[in-house]
Protein backbone atom coordinates (compact mmCIF):
# COMPACT_ATOMS: atom_id res chain seq x y z
CA UNK A 1 0.00 0.00 0.00
CA UNK A 2 2.76 2.29 1.03
CA UNK A 3 4.09 2.61 -2.84
CA UNK A 4 0.90 2.74 -4.60
CA UNK A 5 -0.28 6.12 -2.11
CA UNK A 6 3.24 7.97 -2.21
CA UNK A 7 2.29 7.26 -6.52
CA UNK A 8 -0.91 8.99 -5.94
CA UNK A 9 0.15 11.58 -3.28
CA UNK A 10 2.86 12.70 -6.15
CA UNK A 11 0.51 12.67 -8.79
CA UNK A 12 -2.79 13.23 -8.07
CA UNK A 13 -3.63 16.93 -8.31
CA UNK A 14 -7.33 16.83 -6.72
CA UNK A 15 -8.52 16.29 -3.16
CA UNK A 16 -7.52 13.17 -1.39
CA UNK A 17 -10.39 12.56 1.63
CA UNK A 18 -9.77 10.17 4.27
CA UNK A 19 -11.34 9.17 7.58
CA UNK A 20 -11.08 11.88 10.06
CA UNK A 21 -11.10 14.70 7.33
CA UNK A 22 -13.73 17.22 8.29
CA UNK A 23 -15.48 16.56 5.16
CA UNK A 24 -15.00 13.25 5.11
CA UNK A 25 -18.94 12.92 6.20
CA UNK A 26 -20.31 14.37 3.66
CA UNK A 27 -18.65 12.42 0.63
CA UNK A 28 -18.52 9.22 2.32
CA UNK A 29 -22.06 8.43 1.70
CA UNK A 30 -24.58 8.54 -1.97
CA UNK A 31 -27.64 10.08 -2.12
CA UNK A 32 -29.03 6.79 -1.14
CA UNK A 33 -26.39 4.63 0.77
CA UNK A 34 -23.78 5.40 3.59
CA UNK A 35 -20.55 4.05 2.92
CA UNK A 36 -17.10 4.32 4.55
CA UNK A 37 -14.53 4.31 2.06
CA UNK A 38 -10.53 4.04 2.81
CA UNK A 39 -10.31 7.10 0.17
CA UNK A 40 -12.69 9.34 -1.39
CA UNK A 41 -10.44 11.28 -4.61
CA UNK A 42 -11.93 14.43 -6.14
CA UNK A 43 -9.63 14.73 -9.30
CA UNK A 44 -9.96 18.09 -11.25
CA UNK A 45 -8.27 16.92 -14.54
CA UNK A 46 -8.61 13.22 -16.76
CA UNK A 47 -5.34 13.05 -15.53
CA UNK A 48 -6.07 12.60 -11.91
CA UNK A 49 -8.52 10.04 -12.74
CA UNK A 50 -6.25 8.27 -14.33
CA UNK A 51 -3.70 8.11 -11.52
CA UNK A 52 -7.10 7.41 -9.08
CA UNK A 53 -7.62 4.23 -11.23
CA UNK A 54 -3.79 3.31 -11.09
CA UNK A 55 -3.99 3.58 -7.64
CA UNK A 56 -7.20 1.63 -7.01
CA UNK A 57 -5.51 -1.05 -8.94
CA UNK A 58 -1.93 -1.36 -7.73
CA UNK A 59 -3.42 -1.01 -4.14
CA UNK A 60 -5.74 -4.12 -5.17
CA UNK A 61 -8.92 -2.32 -2.84
CA UNK A 62 -12.47 -2.13 -4.40
CA UNK A 63 -13.03 1.18 -6.50
CA UNK A 64 -16.18 2.94 -7.28
CA UNK A 65 -16.78 5.60 -9.76
CA UNK A 66 -19.61 8.27 -8.41
CA UNK A 67 -21.51 10.90 -10.80
CA UNK A 68 -24.64 12.19 -9.23
CA UNK A 69 -24.62 9.24 -6.71
CA UNK A 70 -28.28 8.48 -7.24
CA UNK A 71 -27.91 4.57 -7.77
CA UNK A 72 -30.33 2.58 -5.86
CA UNK A 73 -27.76 -0.02 -5.52
CA UNK A 74 -25.35 2.27 -3.63
CA UNK A 75 -22.37 1.54 -6.13
CA UNK A 76 -20.81 4.92 -5.68
CA UNK A 77 -19.65 4.47 -2.60
CA UNK A 78 -18.00 1.13 -0.67
CA UNK A 79 -16.53 0.02 2.32
CA UNK A 80 -12.77 0.46 2.73
CA UNK A 81 -12.32 0.96 -1.20
CA UNK A 82 -11.52 4.03 -3.22
CA UNK A 83 -13.97 6.16 -4.60
CA UNK A 84 -13.57 8.77 -7.78
CA UNK A 85 -16.01 11.54 -7.23
CA UNK A 86 -15.97 13.00 -10.27
CA UNK A 87 -18.23 16.03 -9.15
CA UNK A 88 -15.24 18.35 -10.49
CA UNK A 89 -15.21 17.50 -13.95
CA UNK A 90 -18.92 19.43 -14.79
CA UNK A 91 -18.13 21.63 -17.87
CA UNK A 92 -21.14 21.87 -20.15
CA UNK A 93 -19.93 23.55 -23.68
CA UNK A 94 -21.47 23.71 -27.17
CA UNK A 95 -18.10 22.14 -29.37
CA UNK A 96 -20.68 22.06 -32.77
CA UNK A 97 -23.17 24.40 -33.32
CA UNK A 98 -24.24 23.40 -36.52
CA UNK A 99 -24.94 19.79 -35.02
CA UNK A 100 -25.34 20.65 -31.57
CA UNK A 101 -22.96 18.46 -29.99
CA UNK A 102 -22.53 19.41 -26.57
CA UNK A 103 -19.14 18.30 -24.52
CA UNK A 104 -20.34 17.36 -21.16
CA UNK A 105 -17.62 16.50 -17.83
CA UNK A 106 -18.42 13.09 -16.83
CA UNK A 107 -19.40 14.58 -13.41
CA UNK A 108 -21.90 16.91 -14.47
CA UNK A 109 -25.40 16.51 -13.01
CA UNK A 110 -28.91 17.33 -15.43
CA UNK A 111 -29.65 20.03 -14.22
CA UNK A 112 -26.13 21.52 -14.79
CA UNK A 113 -26.63 20.73 -18.17
CA UNK A 114 -30.68 21.85 -18.78
CA UNK A 115 -28.81 25.47 -17.14
CA UNK A 116 -26.15 26.08 -19.49
CA UNK A 117 -28.24 25.50 -22.79
CA UNK A 118 -31.52 26.45 -21.93
CA UNK A 119 -30.04 30.12 -22.90
CA UNK A 120 -29.27 28.73 -26.18
CA UNK A 121 -32.57 27.52 -27.01
CA UNK A 122 -31.23 23.64 -26.67
CA UNK A 123 -32.14 20.52 -24.58
CA UNK A 124 -30.80 16.57 -24.32
CA UNK A 125 -33.01 14.22 -23.91
CA UNK A 126 -32.23 12.85 -20.35
CA UNK A 127 -33.98 11.62 -16.85
CA UNK A 128 -36.20 13.85 -15.06
CA UNK A 129 -34.15 14.68 -12.15
CA UNK A 130 -31.73 17.74 -11.38
CA UNK A 131 -29.01 15.79 -9.46
CA UNK A 132 -29.29 12.64 -11.58
CA UNK A 133 -25.57 12.23 -12.77
CA UNK A 134 -25.12 12.76 -16.57
CA UNK A 135 -22.78 9.35 -16.35
CA UNK A 136 -24.71 7.23 -14.94
CA UNK A 137 -28.25 7.33 -16.19
CA UNK A 138 -26.40 7.51 -19.86
CA UNK A 139 -24.25 4.59 -19.45
CA UNK A 140 -27.21 2.75 -18.56
CA UNK A 141 -30.35 3.91 -20.46
CA UNK A 142 -31.80 7.48 -20.01
CA UNK A 143 -35.96 7.62 -20.03
CA UNK A 144 -37.31 11.07 -19.32
CA UNK A 145 -39.00 13.66 -20.28
CA UNK A 146 -38.52 13.53 -24.23
CA UNK A 147 -37.92 10.04 -24.51
CA UNK A 148 -40.83 8.93 -27.18
CA UNK A 149 -39.58 12.40 -29.32
CA UNK A 150 -36.11 12.19 -28.85
CA UNK A 151 -35.06 8.03 -27.99
CA UNK A 152 -32.91 7.26 -24.52
CA UNK A 153 -29.86 9.73 -23.56
CA UNK A 154 -27.69 7.03 -24.81
CA UNK A 155 -29.49 7.13 -27.97
CA UNK A 156 -28.00 10.52 -27.98
CA UNK A 157 -24.59 9.83 -27.27
CA UNK A 158 -21.96 10.61 -30.49
CA UNK A 159 -18.46 10.00 -28.48
CA UNK A 160 -17.38 9.58 -25.02
CA UNK A 161 -13.65 9.83 -23.51
CA UNK A 162 -13.20 7.11 -21.15
CA UNK A 163 -9.90 6.09 -18.66
CA UNK A 164 -9.65 2.09 -18.94
CA UNK A 165 -8.71 -0.14 -16.26
CA UNK A 166 -5.16 -0.01 -17.09
CA UNK A 167 -5.40 4.14 -16.78
CA UNK A 168 -5.08 4.87 -20.54
CA UNK A 169 -7.50 7.18 -22.05
CA UNK A 170 -9.31 6.39 -25.08
CA UNK A 171 -11.96 8.71 -27.22
CA UNK A 172 -15.04 6.19 -28.54
CA UNK A 173 -17.11 6.30 -31.06
CA UNK A 174 -19.31 4.94 -33.92
CA UNK A 175 -15.36 4.93 -35.77
CA UNK A 176 -13.09 4.98 -32.67
CA UNK A 177 -13.03 2.61 -30.63
CA UNK A 178 -16.99 1.48 -31.76
CA UNK A 179 -16.82 -1.68 -29.75
CA UNK A 180 -16.46 -0.13 -26.46
CA UNK A 181 -18.63 2.61 -27.84
CA UNK A 182 -21.52 -0.17 -28.33
CA UNK A 183 -21.06 -1.55 -24.91
CA UNK A 184 -21.10 2.02 -23.37
CA UNK A 185 -24.50 2.66 -24.39
CA UNK A 186 -26.45 0.58 -22.38
CA UNK A 187 -23.44 -1.27 -20.22
CA UNK A 188 -23.35 0.61 -17.51
CA UNK A 189 -20.26 1.52 -15.85
CA UNK A 190 -18.42 -1.71 -16.69
CA UNK A 191 -15.71 -0.62 -18.92
CA UNK A 192 -13.96 2.52 -17.10
CA UNK A 193 -14.35 6.15 -16.08
CA UNK A 194 -16.32 8.44 -18.75
CA UNK A 195 -14.44 12.04 -18.10
CA UNK A 196 -16.13 13.42 -20.73
CA UNK A 197 -19.68 12.91 -23.07
CA UNK A 198 -20.40 14.24 -26.15
CA UNK A 199 -24.32 14.19 -26.31
CA UNK A 200 -26.42 15.66 -29.67
CA UNK A 201 -28.83 18.78 -28.38
CA UNK A 202 -31.84 19.86 -30.16
CA UNK A 203 -33.22 23.03 -30.05
CA UNK A 204 -36.03 23.15 -27.70
CA UNK A 205 -38.98 25.70 -26.72
CA UNK A 206 -41.05 25.79 -23.93
CA UNK A 207 -43.04 22.75 -22.74
CA UNK A 208 -46.49 22.27 -21.25
CA UNK A 209 -45.86 19.98 -18.17
CA UNK A 210 -47.85 19.23 -15.40
CA UNK A 211 -50.21 17.07 -13.00
CA UNK A 212 -53.79 15.69 -13.67
CA UNK A 213 -55.34 13.55 -10.56
CA UNK A 214 -57.78 10.97 -10.37
CA UNK A 215 -59.43 9.24 -7.86
CA UNK A 216 -58.28 5.92 -7.03
CA UNK A 217 -61.67 4.65 -7.29
CA UNK A 218 -61.17 4.72 -10.79
CA UNK A 219 -57.38 3.84 -11.27
CA UNK A 220 -58.07 0.23 -13.05
CA UNK A 221 -60.56 1.84 -16.12
CA UNK A 222 -58.08 4.80 -16.41
CA UNK A 223 -54.83 2.88 -16.10
CA UNK A 224 -56.08 1.26 -18.83
CA UNK A 225 -57.18 3.96 -21.08
CA UNK A 226 -53.83 5.28 -20.89
CA UNK A 227 -51.87 2.97 -22.12
CA UNK A 228 -54.05 2.23 -24.73
CA UNK A 229 -53.85 6.55 -25.74
CA UNK A 230 -50.44 6.65 -24.95
CA UNK A 231 -49.80 3.81 -27.96
CA UNK A 232 -51.51 6.08 -30.55
CA UNK A 233 -50.58 9.24 -28.72
CA UNK A 234 -48.08 11.85 -30.73
CA UNK A 235 -44.30 11.46 -29.95
CA UNK A 236 -44.46 14.91 -28.24
CA UNK A 237 -45.86 13.55 -25.56
CA UNK A 238 -44.65 11.49 -23.01
CA UNK A 239 -46.39 10.25 -19.70
CA UNK A 240 -45.72 8.58 -16.22
CA UNK A 241 -48.61 7.29 -13.88
CA UNK A 242 -48.17 6.71 -10.26
CA UNK A 243 -50.72 5.38 -8.00
CA UNK A 244 -50.85 3.71 -4.22
CA UNK A 245 -48.46 6.50 -2.77
CA UNK A 246 -47.90 5.16 1.08
CA UNK A 247 -47.83 9.08 1.66
CA UNK A 248 -50.51 10.45 0.54
CA UNK A 249 -53.17 7.28 1.58
CA UNK A 250 -51.97 4.29 0.19
CA UNK A 251 -54.68 2.60 -1.63
CA UNK A 252 -56.49 5.81 -1.36
CA UNK A 253 -54.27 8.14 -2.58
CA UNK A 254 -55.32 9.73 -5.91
CA UNK A 255 -54.23 8.74 -9.06
CA UNK A 256 -51.74 10.97 -10.66
CA UNK A 257 -50.97 11.27 -14.40
CA UNK A 258 -48.10 13.40 -15.58
CA UNK A 259 -47.51 14.92 -18.69
CA UNK A 260 -44.95 16.46 -20.79
CA UNK A 261 -46.09 17.44 -24.52
CA UNK A 262 -42.54 18.69 -26.39
CA UNK A 263 -43.78 22.51 -27.66
CA UNK A 264 -45.42 25.73 -26.68
CA UNK A 265 -48.42 25.43 -29.08
CA UNK A 266 -51.40 25.42 -26.98
CA UNK A 267 -53.37 24.22 -29.12
CA UNK A 268 -51.47 21.19 -30.28
CA UNK A 269 -50.92 20.14 -26.92
CA UNK A 270 -54.55 20.81 -25.59
CA UNK A 271 -55.06 17.98 -28.39
CA UNK A 272 -52.31 15.81 -27.26
CA UNK A 273 -53.82 15.92 -23.33
CA UNK A 274 -57.03 16.07 -23.66
CA UNK A 275 -57.70 12.27 -24.41
CA UNK A 276 -55.82 12.10 -21.08
CA UNK A 277 -57.96 14.64 -19.01
CA UNK A 278 -61.01 12.51 -20.21
CA UNK A 279 -59.89 9.36 -18.97
CA UNK A 280 -62.17 9.97 -15.79
CA UNK A 281 -62.70 12.77 -13.29
CA UNK A 282 -60.33 15.35 -13.27
CA UNK A 283 -59.86 16.02 -9.32
CA UNK A 284 -56.75 18.66 -10.46
CA UNK A 285 -54.85 19.80 -13.41
CA UNK A 286 -52.21 21.40 -13.00
CA UNK A 287 -50.32 21.88 -16.57
CA UNK A 288 -48.61 24.34 -17.38
CA UNK A 289 -46.16 26.19 -19.80
CA UNK A 290 -42.62 26.02 -18.69
CA UNK A 291 -39.05 26.33 -19.64
CA UNK A 292 -37.87 22.84 -19.80
CA UNK A 293 -34.78 22.94 -17.76
CA UNK A 294 -37.52 24.32 -15.00
CA UNK A 295 -39.43 20.48 -14.80
CA UNK A 296 -36.50 19.03 -13.68
CA UNK A 297 -36.78 17.93 -10.00
CA UNK A 298 -34.67 17.93 -7.11
CA UNK A 299 -33.28 14.52 -6.04
CA UNK A 300 -33.72 13.82 -2.22
CA UNK A 301 -31.16 12.04 -0.19
CA UNK A 302 -32.45 9.47 1.91
CA UNK A 303 -32.80 10.23 5.43
CA UNK A 304 -30.71 8.27 7.72
CA UNK A 305 -32.24 4.98 8.73
CA UNK A 306 -34.38 4.83 5.37
CA UNK A 307 -34.29 2.41 3.15
CA UNK A 308 -35.58 2.12 -0.77
CA UNK A 309 -36.39 -1.52 -2.55
CA UNK A 310 -36.67 -0.58 -5.63
CA UNK A 311 -37.17 -2.90 -8.75
CA UNK A 312 -38.55 -2.47 -12.20
CA UNK A 313 -39.39 -4.42 -15.94
CA UNK A 314 -40.92 -3.31 -19.34
CA UNK A 315 -43.87 -4.29 -20.54
CA UNK A 316 -44.50 -5.42 -24.75
CA UNK A 317 -47.19 -4.50 -26.43
CA UNK A 318 -49.39 -7.99 -25.76
CA UNK A 319 -48.94 -8.37 -22.16
CA UNK A 320 -50.01 -4.59 -20.91
CA UNK A 321 -53.73 -5.34 -20.63
CA UNK A 322 -52.75 -8.29 -18.16
CA UNK A 323 -49.67 -6.43 -16.21
CA UNK A 324 -51.56 -3.50 -15.71
CA UNK A 325 -54.95 -5.40 -14.12
CA UNK A 326 -52.47 -7.09 -12.14
CA UNK A 327 -50.86 -3.48 -10.81
CA UNK A 328 -54.44 -2.32 -10.61
CA UNK A 329 -55.12 -4.80 -8.16
CA UNK A 330 -51.67 -4.50 -6.17
CA UNK A 331 -52.34 -0.68 -5.64
CA UNK A 332 -55.64 -0.82 -4.31
CA UNK A 333 -54.85 -2.95 -1.67
CA UNK A 334 -53.26 -2.05 1.64
CA UNK A 335 -49.92 -2.33 2.25
CA UNK A 336 -48.60 -1.88 -1.63
CA UNK A 337 -45.63 -0.54 -2.80
CA UNK A 338 -45.60 2.71 -4.56
CA UNK A 339 -45.96 2.01 -8.49
CA UNK A 340 -45.03 4.46 -11.31
CA UNK A 341 -45.26 3.51 -14.66
CA UNK A 342 -43.74 4.98 -17.76
CA UNK A 343 -44.15 5.83 -21.33
CA UNK A 344 -41.70 4.10 -23.83
CA UNK A 345 -42.14 3.28 -27.65
CA UNK A 346 -41.61 6.13 -30.22
CA UNK A 347 -38.08 7.09 -30.96
CA UNK A 348 -36.46 3.97 -28.15
CA UNK A 349 -38.52 1.20 -30.84
CA UNK A 350 -37.06 2.75 -34.08
CA UNK A 351 -32.91 1.93 -33.12
CA UNK A 352 -32.19 -1.28 -33.92
CA UNK A 353 -31.99 -3.96 -31.15
CA UNK A 354 -28.77 -4.50 -31.83
CA UNK A 355 -27.44 -0.69 -31.97
CA UNK A 356 -26.15 -0.50 -28.54
CA UNK A 357 -26.07 -2.62 -24.64
CA UNK A 358 -29.45 -1.43 -24.23
CA UNK A 359 -31.48 -4.33 -24.75
CA UNK A 360 -35.34 -3.65 -24.37
CA UNK A 361 -36.36 -1.47 -27.61
CA UNK A 362 -39.67 -3.01 -27.93
CA UNK A 363 -40.86 -2.47 -24.54
CA UNK A 364 -44.19 -0.03 -24.68
CA UNK A 365 -44.25 0.79 -21.06
CA UNK A 366 -41.32 0.13 -17.86
CA UNK A 367 -42.78 0.22 -14.51
CA UNK A 368 -41.15 0.51 -11.16
CA UNK A 369 -42.28 -0.77 -7.85
CA UNK A 370 -40.75 1.06 -4.66
CA UNK A 371 -40.59 0.12 -1.10
CA UNK A 372 -39.53 2.62 1.55
CA UNK A 373 -39.36 2.95 5.24
CA UNK A 374 -36.47 1.81 8.41
CA UNK A 375 -34.82 -1.41 7.26
CA UNK A 376 -37.13 -4.01 9.36
CA UNK A 377 -40.28 -2.03 7.61
CA UNK A 378 -38.38 -2.61 4.42
CA UNK A 379 -37.63 -6.86 5.38
CA UNK A 380 -40.86 -7.24 6.58
CA UNK A 381 -42.53 -6.04 3.57
CA UNK A 382 -40.56 -8.44 1.72
CA UNK A 383 -42.78 -11.70 1.14
CA UNK A 384 -45.75 -9.66 0.23
CA UNK A 385 -43.38 -7.56 -2.61
CA UNK A 386 -42.06 -11.30 -3.73
CA UNK A 387 -45.71 -12.80 -4.32
CA UNK A 388 -46.68 -9.45 -6.21
CA UNK A 389 -43.58 -10.00 -8.67
CA UNK A 390 -44.05 -13.50 -8.76
CA UNK A 391 -47.83 -12.71 -10.13
CA UNK A 392 -46.09 -10.27 -12.72
CA UNK A 393 -43.15 -12.72 -14.28
CA UNK A 394 -45.12 -14.58 -16.53
CA UNK A 395 -45.93 -11.24 -18.45
CA UNK A 396 -43.13 -8.90 -17.45
CA UNK A 397 -39.27 -8.84 -19.37
CA UNK A 398 -35.82 -7.58 -18.75
CA UNK A 399 -35.44 -4.64 -15.77
CA UNK A 400 -34.03 -0.90 -16.12
CA UNK A 401 -30.72 -0.63 -14.57
CA UNK A 402 -31.42 2.56 -13.34
CA UNK A 403 -34.28 1.54 -11.05
CA UNK A 404 -32.82 -1.44 -9.46
CA UNK A 405 -31.97 -1.35 -5.54
CA UNK A 406 -29.81 -4.19 -6.14
CA UNK A 407 -26.89 -6.31 -7.92
CA UNK A 408 -27.57 -10.18 -7.90
CA UNK A 409 -26.95 -12.74 -10.89
CA UNK A 410 -30.75 -12.60 -11.46
CA UNK A 411 -30.35 -8.67 -12.00
CA UNK A 412 -27.53 -8.45 -14.43
CA UNK A 413 -29.41 -11.19 -16.85
CA UNK A 414 -32.52 -9.28 -16.59
CA UNK A 415 -30.97 -6.30 -17.59
CA UNK A 416 -29.02 -8.00 -20.75
CA UNK A 417 -30.37 -10.97 -22.27
CA UNK A 418 -27.82 -13.95 -23.41
CA UNK A 419 -26.74 -12.60 -26.93
CA UNK A 420 -26.37 -8.38 -25.23
CA UNK A 421 -24.58 -9.85 -21.86
CA UNK A 422 -21.81 -12.37 -24.39
CA UNK A 423 -20.97 -9.32 -26.63
CA UNK A 424 -20.45 -7.34 -23.32
CA UNK A 425 -18.17 -9.82 -22.09
CA UNK A 426 -16.41 -9.79 -25.10
CA UNK A 427 -15.56 -6.13 -24.67
CA UNK A 428 -15.00 -6.46 -20.92
CA UNK A 429 -12.32 -9.28 -21.44
CA UNK A 430 -10.24 -6.57 -23.47
CA UNK A 431 -10.43 -3.39 -21.75
CA UNK A 432 -11.08 -4.89 -18.19
CA UNK A 433 -9.92 -8.22 -17.85
CA UNK A 434 -9.60 -8.19 -13.71
CA UNK A 435 -12.47 -6.49 -13.09
CA UNK A 436 -11.16 -3.53 -11.38
CA UNK A 437 -15.09 -1.81 -12.48
CA UNK A 438 -17.35 -4.20 -10.56
CA UNK A 439 -19.22 -1.64 -8.86
CA UNK A 440 -22.66 -1.73 -11.35
CA UNK A 441 -24.62 -4.75 -12.11
CA UNK A 442 -21.44 -6.49 -13.35
CA UNK A 443 -20.56 -8.03 -16.36
CA UNK A 444 -17.35 -10.46 -15.78
CA UNK A 445 -14.83 -10.80 -18.00
CA UNK A 446 -14.62 -14.37 -17.65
Amino acid sequence: MNAPLATLRRDFGGDIIEPGAADYAGVSRSMLVSGSPAYVLRPTSVADVQAGVRFAADADLVLSVRGGGHAFAGFSTNDDGVVIDLGKLTNVVVIDKERHVVRIGGGATWGQVADALAPQGLAISSGDTRSVGVGGLTLSGGIGWKVRKYGLALDNMVAAEVVTATGEVLRTGAEENSELFWALRGGGGNFGVVTAFELAAHPTTDVFYGMITFPASELAGALQGWAAYLRTAPEELTSIVSFANPFAGGPDAPMEIQVAFDGDDPELAAKAIDPIRALGTVVSDGVTLQPYADILVDGQAAPPGIRLLTRSAFVEAGSVREVLGILAEVGASQGSPFIAVRSVGGAVSRVPGDATAYAHRQAELMFVTTTVGPEPLVQAARPALEAIWARLAPHVNGAYANFLASATQEDVAAIYPPRTYRRLAAVKRRYDPGNLFSRNHNVRPR
